[in-house]
């Protein structure tokens, strides 16, 4: 089964922004799952509302590249399927909903997480190997 969802790139520092689901206890991009109807933009714009208190119009966006791999915290044979784009402004975030920290990762940091999203390891190791963060 397969698990459309959109996630949010936002590199400070050489490090990717991270959000904590208190629900799956783990770091992954901003972001999440669309809803029926919607485009993956309005999707990503609407997460972003909910889960960092900010507010971006999906003109705002720029895809970056899209990702499989499997959902953590789901069924086991659940892929995740996202399209991942970068917001080129700065913004203040605040964590809210069931988001419980909002940090700033390099590859290596993530990878001491006792919890991993597979998603997020295989966006940081592509941002890496492009050079765009430690």
């Amino acid at each position: 089964m397969k698990l459309p969802t959109a996630g949010l790139l936002i590199i400070e520092e050489r490090k990717l922004l991270l959000a904590y689901s208190r629900n799956k206890q783990c770091f992954y991009l901003p972001g999440g799952k669309i809803d029926t109807g919607e485009t993956v933009a309005k999707a990503l714009c609407r997460e972003i509302a909910e889960e960092m208190n900010v507010t971006i119009s999906e003109y705002e966006l720029n895809f970056y590249t899209h990702i499989s791999a499997p959902a953590y915290g789901e069924e086991n044979g659940i892929i995740m399927e996202q399209d991942c784009f970068f917001l080129h402004r700065n913004i203040i975030p605040q964590p809210s909903a069931e988001i419980g920290e909002l940090k700033y990762f390099s590859l290596i940091e993530y990878l001491s997480e006792i919890n991993r999203a597979p998603g997020a390891v295989m966006i940081l190791q592509r941002l890496k190997n492009e050079g765009l963060i430690d």
